[in-house]
């Protein structure tokens, strides 16, 4: 339930009140008169579901001189019968598309402080990769201000406001771009030379990397139209969500540009780009199965053609990076072809009956070798009946691997290094 309070001129509360009733259902109502810097008033006090704000508030619309205070938290009117009270409390209802619009118009406050969390967290996420601190990382994402741009640019995007869009668009570059200038200037300021493996782990693209930000996208909207009770999970746990997509990114492309590791950047660079539209296209989405709509009560700068357009952008940059990285090769997968090889080469250790697999490790390495480099490392303890020598275990396994994963065209060079290893005597 919602708290309306309704100012409006003198002998047109029962008017407000009629209406109520007629037209919809479950809104509890009482008025009194009351004065106000105005002069005397008729003040209606009304209580009603969620789902019926926004049409509320469209039927005002005809009432000279009229104001309206919307309290945006949840209201629990006890009225008898007694016994429906329970049933009553646990109907929790979605906020109302009028207060999610005016939520996020809120959240555009000042850039002083949103900068400044954008420097902070920048230092932290340069910290926690320069290091590979994956607690300082997890403290960047809650730092970062990026959860609150990502939102209100999907808002923006349902509601068809190139305003809102306009601002959010601003603010979201700004908040990379100073967490990537934060990072490249430590990186020459402390004079970093090499990539850290947390980099070279946050540079990895994966075939699956999308769902990140589709998550991310669908959770925070979805945590933004839930009622404020109807829900365990809290804002700042979705906003850390949105910001693990693009907080190690953003670091990580500053940093590569300091050290000119041109792979990196460009990797994280597509990763940013990845992020974003998919946050946009998730949100958006569930915006608008929301009610979030180019029209309603009380907003009017709306335009359907802005909605159309920013989400055919969206859909088409998102096809179009989709199709850029499974038609690119290695580059933009290494994560997930990285998992394939992995699993091949533990099938055919497994399949050789030579030994027992004690350990696998598969990697693209960064190595300016002129290839794409597939290293293999496998541990594997002999198998106690068989009479062949370590060497010739290795070589065996060796050939079978490379061969197989040639066969499977992973589109790199594999080397192999097969590790035979014998159990303690006795």
């Amino acid at each position: 339930m919602r708290q309306l309070f309704i100012e409006v001129q003198p002998g047109k509360g029962e008017r407000v009140l009629e209406l109520a009733r007629d037209k919809f259902k479950g809104v509890n109502l009482s008025q009194i008169s009351a004065n106000s810097t105005r002069g005397k008033i008729d003040l209606v006090v009304a209580y009603l579901p969620n789902s019926h704000v926004e049409a509320f508030l469209a039927e005002l619309e005809d009432f000279d001189e009229l104001h309206v205070t919307l309290i945006p938290r949840g209201a629990m009117p006890l009225r008898p019968p007694v016994a429906e009270v329970p049933e009553r409390v646990i109907d929790v209802e979605v906020n109302s598309p009028i207060e999610v619009f005016l939520a996020g118009l809120q959240s555009v406050g000042s850039w002083k402080g949103f900068l400044a969390y954008a420097v902070v967290g920048g230092i932290i996420v340069w910290i926690g990769l320069f290091t590979n601190s994956s607690f300082l990382l997890v403290a960047a994402m809650l730092i970062a201000p990026f959860a609150g741009p990502a939102m209100n640019f999907a808002i923006a995007t349902a509601r068809g406001d190139g305003l809102l869009l306009r601002q959010s668009l601003i603010r979201y570059l700004s908040s990379l771009g100073v967490s990537i200038a934060v990072t490249y200037l430590l990186s020459l300021i402390l004079q970093q030379n090499l990539a850290t493996s947390a980099m070279i782990s946050t540079s990895k693209v994966s075939g699956v990397s999308v769902l990140l930000p589709l998550a991310g996208g669908a959770a925070g909207a979805l945590n933004l139209v839930q009622s404020e009770r109807s829900s365990l999970v809290s804002g700042t746990a979705v906003g850390m969500l949105v910001a693990a997509a693009l907080a190690p990114p953003a670091g990580t492309l500053g940093m590569a540009l300091a050290i000119a590791r041109w792979e990196l950047a460009a990797n994280c660079l597509f990763l940013l780009v990845l992020q974003l539209v998919g946050i946009n296209i998730a949100a958006t989405t569930v915006f608008r199965i929301y009610g979030l709509s180019p029209r309603g009560a009380r907003y009017k700068r709306g335009r359907n053609r802005i909605f159309l357009l920013s989400s055919s952008i969206t859909v088409a940059v998102l096809i179009a990076l989709l199709t850029l990285q499974f038609n690119l090769g290695v580059s933009l997968q290494r994560s997930s072809l990285e998992q394939r090889a992995n699993a091949r080469v533990q099938q055919i250790v497994q399949n050789s009956n030579l030994g027992e697999l004690v350990q696998s490790n598969v990697s693209f390495t960064r190595a300016n070798t002129g290839q794409n480099t597939l290293l293999c490392l496998v541990y594997l303890q002999r198998a106690p009946d068989t009479l062949l020598s370590n060497r010739q275990i290795s070589d065996r396994l060796t050939a079978k691997i490379q061969q197989n994963l040639l066969q499977q065209d992973f589109q790199a060079t594999p080397l192999v290094s097969i590790n035979v290893l014998d159990p303690p005597d006795g």
